[in-house]
């Protein structure tokens, strides 16, 4: 009898799918212009910080993610790590992209507005993705799960540069 390989191709066409459904609802939503924000001060530069600190935990998926796959030194509480900062990068940019999403809808007014929108879409379709490739045994073929990680961070890091970086230099 042979081995049951995980299905490679259900995570990824899922992860497609939510990607295209978040740009098609942004795109084809008229937005609201209500800011989710407004009792809380500027909408932008709490999106600005909530977005700066996924940013941040980000960086510690990566250093852990390396340190879970022997490429750094390791500690036995670095997978706890890895888990709670990618729960909490995923919590602060979900007001973000709620934000983005109903008040301004998908983007294509400038290249950087058009790149932050794609790179939003591809962040929440990547993550799905992973999270599918988890819930596979082993995790799914030994590159998947890399490369989803790698997807997730690039995406983010580009919606960080698009977004936050942005506002803090203009």
């Amino acid at each position: 009898m042979t081995a049951r390989r995980p299905l490679v191709w259900l995570p990824a066409v899922t992860g497609v799918g939510v990607a295209v459904g978040l740009g098609v609802y942004g795109r084809l939503h008229h937005p609201s212009a209500l800011a989710l924000f407004d009792a809380f001060g500027r909408p932008i530069a709490i999106k600005a910080g909530l977005s700066s600190g996924a940013a941040f935990l980000a960086v510690v998926q990566l250093v852990s993610a390396l340190a879970i796959y022997g490429r750094l030194p390791s500690r036995p509480w670095t997978p706890v790590l890895h888990r709670w900062s990618g729960r909490l990068a995923v919590v602060l940019s979900l007001p973000v992209a709620i934000h983005c999403l109903y008040a301004l809808g998908f983007g294509f007014d400038s290249p950087r507005v058009l790149a932050h929108s794609l790179l939003g879409c591809l962040f929440y379709g990547a993550f799905v993705a992973k999270m599918l490739i988890l819930s596979q045994p082993d995790g799914g073929r030994p590159w998947t799960l890399p490369l989803a990680g790698g997807l997730v961070f690039a995406a983010l890091a580009g919606v960080w540069l698009t977004s936050a970086l942005w506002f803090f230099l203009t």
